[in-house]
């Protein structure tokens, strides 16, 4: 089945990194299906698409002007605003609203604290979630006491009340990352890992989107250093929010 770009919803990732492609570095997972019937991600005239997270979805976004949609003050310094502007520049006729919702330090507690009015008040026809770095970093520095099953659960929770509340929307989880560098060191792990694999068998399990962002990053380290795609290991540099905009792109609609 093709999406109304004319891609498979099965289209290999073929684009867009160091210059321009992905395929160059041998990036290529298969795109997710759709939440719900397996569907191919469609937008209709002045849908609302979301981006929510934490402090790499934040990116310093102005919450002055977070009401505003398509504000770029609002949509941060990161991949959210590169999507932003990849989606208003390539279909402009649709008169899609984008707005990015993310907190720096949130945790899947403080999604679900915020959810109503920071998610479900929009009633957006496509959300993209990435969340669970500070579900594990906080817990570390002895800020925060939630175990893996407390993530996966919350988790889940968020994303059935969501579709409880908004049948019709397409979901998008993203993989939690962290490169190997920076504030990031062995005492993550194996737990980070375990967090990861939770964030895929919650989007199987509500038959969402997933961007694998952490096996997109595991071949990036193959061709820079871990500092050049994120400095501290857990905030992309310029070029990680580069490659994250550019395979999210191609995993959600089929594009480069």
């Amino acid at each position: 089945m093709k999406n109304e770009h004319g891609v498979s919803r099965r289209h290999l990732l073929q684009s867009a990194a160091l210059g321009g492609a992905l395929s160059a570095m041998g990036l290529r997972p298969t795109a997710a299906a759709a939440a719900g019937e397996g569907e191919a991600v469609q937008l209709s005239e002045g849908d609302v698409v979301l981006i929510q997270g934490d402090s790499i979805t934040d990116a310093g976004r102005s919450r002055r002007h977070q009401d505003s949609p398509n504000n770029t003050g609002a949509l941060g310094r990161g991949y959210a605003q590169m999507i932003a502007t990849r989606l208003l520049g390539d279909m402009p006729y649709k008169k899609l609203k984008v707005y990015n919702r993310g907190i720096s330090g949130n945790k899947v507690p403080d999604l679900q604290s915020r959810w109503e009015a920071d998610a479900l008040s929009l009633k957006p026809a496509l959300l993209s979630i990435l969340i669970g770095v500070n579900d594990i970093w906080h817990k570390l520095g002895g800020r925060y006491d939630g175990t893996v099953d407390d993530y996966e659960k919350g988790f889940a929770d968020l994303l059935a009340e969501t579709k409880q509340k908004l049948p019709e929307v397409k979901l998008v989880v993203c993989e939690p990352f962290v490169l190997r560098c920076g504030a990031v060191n062995d005492n993550w792990f194996p737990e980070f890992d375990q967090r990861r694999a939770r964030a895929k068998n919650v989007a199987e399990q509500a038959g969402t989107i997933f961007v694998p962002f952490q096996a997109m990053f595991d071949e990036a380290v193959k061709h820079a250093t871990p500092q050049y795609w994120a400095g501290d290991g857990v905030h992309p540099t310029l070029a990680g929010h580069a490659l994250m905009a550019a395979t999210w792109m191609n995993v959600v609609f089929g594009q480069g």
